[in-house]
């Protein structure tokens, strides 16, 4: 099994209602992502689908460009990313972490 098809079984099993070009998305970004090569599946997948949820389905970055910081601005959007992850049938909650 390739790298590429371990992420998408994880992203799947984390999120089992994602639409199909999300998870194109996120697992294309899991692949991309230097800081992710050595990372599991499973964690490739959660940070990927967690980051694209911030960046591209909420205000994050634009809030970052209006000078808050990123912490603040992740506290500012955190409700959406856990709206849209419960929507696409994640069961493990945000943390402060992600």
């Amino acid at each position: 099994m390739t790298k590429r098809s371990e992420i998408e079984k994880a992203l799947h099993a984390l999120a089992p209602r994602i639409p199909d070009y999300e998870a194109g998305a996120i697992a294309d970004h899991a692949m991309d992502s230097r800081g992710l090569n050595c990372a599991s599946a499973q964690t490739a997948a959660w940070l990927s689908m967690v980051a694209f949820v911030r960046h591209a389905l909420t205000e994050y970055d634009e809030l970052l460009e209006e000078g808050y910081d990123p912490e603040s601005a992740r506290h500012y959007v955190a409700a959406e990313i856990q709206a849209v992850l419960t929507e696409w049938g994640v069961l493990r909650p945000l943390s402060l972490q992600d």
